[in-house]
């Protein structure tokens, strides 16, 4: 095992990688859950999308840690199983199948971009001021995931019937009322994650977490309600797995020629997502913590092949999205809670191997795991998230056209519940800054192409 993962000379223990990985799964197990929930809503069964879910997590994230050695987890992606759901299907009307094709697609697309170096050409390409903004900028999105999670943040739609359909609208933010119990027991957990970390007790992370759901029962908070038997679930997986291939699939996808251009913007938006999100993840966590070391950079930038960790972690999250889709899940892609595990002192792909067999034992357990409320991992995430927000003291504040580009990125990333569009609006920020300067060459010609990119897939995401 030592002279797999490389242990000691990424200073770290098999009971760390273990704790790591427990503390990586626990705070992303929602999806496990959540998924299903709302993939379901476009006609797919429950028990389907559940293991489908589950094993294009074992299966990507396996791949994560024993090809690149790298402590990531992959799952599929909350908000776009959202735009699956609310915006391809419920707006474009395309069935649920025709959609999980395009998903499938867009992963071939990122395997492309992956292999031709594309990927890896945009990471060389960004500032390093961007590279923190982003950083910090997945730390204030984590610690803002947490706090919806339960409800601390609550939002009064301008438009009660049109938010009622799903869709984005514009609403009043402001501080729930404690009269709620979730809120309670999120409040008891976050004291104790805070002082867990404070006095750097082992594996405090998973601690906070196990004896906030114990907490949570007599609350109420933690139940058994949400739990589905075994031989239900994989009765319906039938159903998901391979629908791609079936005459609802890629034959009806492509029957109606109009609807063509429709089909390939929506690929387009799919792909552009899923990528920034994950270059986001990688940028954010794995140059702070030192995962992705100096010298794996230089390798990435002059190495041929799956030279480096970064390259190897790349495909294996390429690769991932068109199983998920074969299976019967949107896209997958590596999840940000993966940060939560890195806090807790995971170095390498034996995290991720923890991970991927808590998502096969999950499967048996459904009752169990489910049964960890989002109360109990909100505190931990928001931890982690002001652990990551540390980052932002490396940009230099008082030259403002470096802050006002690393401003955008970090915090379009909350503001939008996207890590991509908080890429999106540091990138453009910093073209524009440059550009006023006078320094407008000094722009990476990838950074201009993503940017135009994005502004594209802005304006494909209103017209549709």
């Amino acid at each position: 095992m030592e002279k797999f993962f490389h242990l000691k000379e990424n200073g770290t223990t098999v009971s760390t990688e273990i704790l790591a990985g427990l503390t990586t799964f626990f705070a992303m197990a929602y999806i496990i859950v959540v998924n299903p929930q709302i993939l379901s809503q476009t006609g797919m069964p429950w028990g389907g999308v559940f293991l489908a879910t589950i094993i294009a997590a074992i299966i990507g994230t396996l791949v994560m840690g024993l090809f690149a050695n790298v402590p990531y987890a992959q799952a599929a992606g909350m908000g776009l199983n959202a735009f699956f759901t609310y915006t391809v299907c419920f707006g474009l009307g395309f069935s649920w199948q025709q959609t999980m094709c395009m998903v499938f697609l867009c992963g071939l697309i990122n395997i492309i971009i992956t292999v031709t170096k594309i990927r890896k050409m945009i990471i060389m390409a960004i500032p390093e001021s961007l590279q923190h903004a982003i950083g910090g900028g997945i730390g204030l999105f984590v610690a803002y995931v947490g706090m919806l999670n339960v409800g601390l943040i609550k939002f009064t739609p301008g438009d009660p019937k049109a938010a009622a359909k799903g869709g984005a609208v514009a609403a009043t933010p402001g501080l729930a009322n404690f009269n709620d119990k979730v809120l309670w027991v999120f409040l008891i957990g976050l004291v104790l994650a805070i002082v867990f970390t404070v006095m750097k007790v082992k594996g405090g992370m998973l601690l906070a977490i196990a004896v906030t759901t114990v907490i949570g029962i007599p609350f109420g908070v933690t139940t058994w309600s949400d739990s589905q038997s075994l031989g239900q679930t994989f009765s319906e997986l039938p159903q998901t797995f391979g629908a791609i291939f079936s005459a609802e699939g890629f034959p009806a996808l492509f029957s109606d020629p109009a609807k063509l251009p429709l089909v390939i913007v929506t690929i387009f938006a799919f792909s552009m997502s899923d990528t920034f999100d994950t270059l986001g993840t990688f940028i954010g966590t794995g140059r702070r913590t030192g995962i992705f070391s100096a010298e794996d950079e230089k390798a990435l930038e002059n190495g041929h092949g799956f030279s480096s960790k970064m390259d190897k972690a790349l495909f294996a999250d390429s690769i991932a999205t068109s199983i998920g889709a074969i299976c019967g899940t949107s896209n997958t892609t590596t999840y940000v809670e993966s940060s939560a595990g890195i806090a807790a002192g995971g170095r390498t792909g034996l995290t991720s191997v923890v991970v991927a067999i808590c998502f096969a034992l999950s499967a048996f357990f459904a009752p169990v795991i489910s049964a960890v409320p989002s109360a109990a991992t909100a505190g931990v995430l928001v931890i982690v998230g002001c652990m990551m927000a540390a980052s932002l003291k490396e940009v230099k504040w008082d030259d403002i056209a470096e802050a006002i580009p690393a401003f955008f990125a970090a915090v379009f990333m909350a503001f939008s519940y996207s890590i991509s569009y908080g890429i999106a609006g540091g990138f453009i920020m910093y073209c524009i800054v440059k550009t006023c300067k006078g320094k407008a060459k000094e722009v990476h010609p990838i950074i201009w192409i993503v940017s135009a990119l994005f502004i594209l897939d802005f304006v494909c995401m209103a017209i549709l």
